[in-house]
This record gives structure tokens, C-alpha cells and sequence, in this order.
């Protein structure tokens, strides 16, 4: 579908240029900024996130396009170009697609169609993509240096949250046979956000506890914690509500604050889970791989630090498969050997992708 598209563009580029009407697509810029260590789910690993600067408007100046090294171009910008449409789109829902990112998910995909992994159980299907992201690099601040909350979306570098989210999100459309891109950035945006809905930066999923109610709500997974002998995690989550000053949005909107506030209202009537560090080897014939694993913690107001997925090694241990704060996508040999090298790390809480099919 992608090399459609390309070809697709160069088409109606070449079209273009016969008949004078040359629409340049402009390339838009990923800075990136060096901030706090991997520590807080609540902070998506930290407080302060990348941003994406939007491509400049379509305009009729000369196209210059090299094509072995496409720019990147919005989404919607595409389509615009593709359909000739004017009219101004929300940029609020407007992704931007990098063409390395686009290349990645085709190669994802063939590796899927090839290898059959449709008729495989969930938790293979997810751990046979986590696999194919082996070594790409671990990335802060990729979600909230922007005024505006944006749909970021990557295939080639990733927090931990946004490791297994993206995994999620690519699996739950392969176990359908959907291989289409836009379905896969809509399956993010319903993971990453309250009631599956971007509105804002408020209803975006900050604690592991808020993004795993809301997900089970609707039944994308399950938190089978209490189910492998979790016991109850008694705090109140208010880190975000106490540390203000580092998340810029809470810190220069105070509607913004009010809200998240109120989220940790609401949390605070839930019940959370976790199994205790020294219990965890005792849950492995139980885990599958696949199952979603965050790292509990005893820091005041936060529930997790870390996330990623149950790993089968090839002799039957379960490990951890995540985008390590070290430097990049890698495995854990042992899953509870890693939690116990944790610092302030209590256990782990559990959640299981359900089957879509």
C-alpha cells in the first residue's frame, strides 16, 4: 500500500508539472532534547517530551523532491495532495508520517504476512513484533514538548510507553489482517488516550492505572494481577498533581492542572494491584509472552516507573522485552533478576492483551 502511495504522488507530481501546478512537499524537522532519566509512567518516562514542528503549507513554488531520501509529509497533507483538496484539516489529529517510520511499518508488516502470525495466539503475535524492534533506540521526550497535544507516532525510536503501545497497537491489527496504516495510527490514539479519544493533554493516559482501566474498558486488555495472587497496592497516586512545575502543561494552564487533579480524584476509588518482587518467579508458568509488565513502585503518588512485555527466551525463562532507559530495545534475561536491580521497584502488575478476533 505504501509503495502505492509513493508511486502515486510521483505520479500526480510529474502531472503537475505538465500542467504547471507543482505542489512541493515540505519536510517537517523532529528536534529532539536531552532530559530526566527513565523513571516515571506517569511522565510517559519523563516530564518533558519531544515535539513536532508541522510542515509548512502547500504552496505552487518549484518541487525539488529527492526521491532516495523522501521528506516526511503529514498524513492528511497527503491525502490533500492526492485529492486536491483546499480546505484546512484539524491539526489537532494530524500525524505526521516520516518516511523511515512508514518503511518500518511495510517491513513490519511483510515479516507478519510472511510468517502467518494472523493465526497465531495474541501474546506470540505480540512477542514476534516486539522481536522485530530489537536495538532501535530508546528516545526521550517524544510526546510533550508541544503547546498543543499531538498524535506523535514512531516506528524507529521509543520510551518504553510508546514500545509497547506501538507493539500493541501493530498487533491488534494483525491478528485481524488489517494491515493499513491509518487503522494502525487510530488503535494508538485509542490506547494512548480516555475513552480512546485525543481531547487535549488531560486525556491523555498518564498512569499505568488510568491507561489500564481505560483500556480494559474497552476490551483491549486485561489487568489479571489479583488473578496470579496480587495484592492490594495501597497509596494515592498524586505525583503528577505534587510535581507541577514539571510538566509545562499542568505548569502554565491551570484548567489543565484542575483536570488532572480531578483524574487523580477518580483514581483514588480504584483498587490497584501489584505482585510483590520476591513472588514474581512463583507467577511464571502463569505469565505468557506477550503480557504487559510494569515495574510497581514505592516512590510516593506513582504506581509504575517502567513497562514492556513478558519474553519466552528459547529455553523457557520468562524475561522482559523493552525500550531499556540503557540505549535501546533489548531483553531481560530474567525477568525477576531485572525488577530486583530496580531502584525503589516493589514488584510488577500485569495486564494481557485480549484477542480481537
Amino acid at each position: 500500500m505504501r509503495k502505492f502511495v509513493f508511486l502515486a504522488v510521483l505520479g500526480f507530481a510529474i502531472a503537475s508539472i505538465n500542467s504547471a501546478a507543482i505542489f512541493p512537499l515540505a519536510a517537517s524537522e523532529f528536534p529532539t532534547a536531552a532530559v530526566a532519566a527513565d523513571r516515571t509512567f506517569a511522565s510517559r518516562d519523563t516530564p518533558n517530551l519531544e515535539t513536532t514542528q508541522q510542515p509548512n503549507n502547500l504552496n505552487s513554488s518549484s518541487l525539488f523532491w529527492d526521491l532516495k531520501n523522501p521528506p516526511a509529509i503529514s498524513y492528511v497533507q497527503l491525502l490533500d495532495v492526492l485529492t486536491g483538496r483546499s480546505e484546512p484539516h484539524n491539526r489537532d489529529t494530524e500525524i505526521i508520517a516520516q518516511s523511515e517510520d512508514l518503511a518500518r511499518f511495510d517491513r513490519v508488516i511483510e515479516y507478519a504476512q510472511k510468517h502467518n502470525l494472523y493465526g497465531r495466539s495474541m501474546g506470540e503475535i505480540v512477542q514476534a513484533i516486539a522481536d522485530n524492534f530489537l536495538g532501535k533506540p530508546y528516545a526521550e521526550g517524544l510526546l510533550d514538548k508541544s503547546n498543543e497535544e499531538k498524535l506523535i507516532v514512531t516506528l524507529n525510536k521509543f520510551d518504553c510507553v510508546l514500545f509497547v503501545e506501538t507493539v500493541l497497537a501493530l498487533s491488534r491489527g494483525i491478528a485481524v489482517k488489517d494491515y493499513n496504516y491509518q487503522n494502525f495510527v487510530r488503535r494508538i490514539e485509542e490506547q494512548r488516550y480516555s475513552n480512546g479519544k485525543m481531547n487535549g493533554y488531560c486525556s491523555r493516559l498518564h498512569y499505568f492505572s488510568e491507561w489500564i482501566g481505560d483500556n480494559q474498558k474497552r476490551q483491549t486488555v486485561e489487568n489479571i494481577t489479583a488473578q496470579l495472587g496480587g495484592i492490594p497496592m495501597d497509596k494515592k497516586l498524586n505525583f503528577m498533581s505534587q510535581h507541577r512545575s514539571s510538566y509545562p502543561q499542568m505548569a502554565r494552564d491551570e484548567a489543565t492542572y484542575q483536570c488532572r487533579v480531578g483524574v487523580e480524584a477518580d483514581l483514588a476509588k480504584n483498587t490497584m494491584s501489584y505482585i510483590p518482587t520476591n513472588r514474581i518467579k512463583s507467577v511464571y508458568s502463569q505469565l505468557k509472552p506477550g503480557d504487559i509488565v510494569a515495574v510497581a513502585t514505592d516512590i510516593k503518588g506513582l504506581d509504575v516507573t517502567h513497562t514492556g512485555f513478558a519474553y519466552r527466551n528459547a529455553g523457557g525463562n520468562i524475561g522482559l522485552i523493552h525500550a531499556s532507559p540503557a540505549g535501546e530495545v533489548t531483553v531481560a534475561d530474567d525477568l525477576h533478576r531485572y525488577i530486583s536491580r530496580v531502584e525503589n521497584a516493589t514488584g510488577i502488575v500485569v495486564a494481557r492483551a485480549i484477542d480481537p478476533r
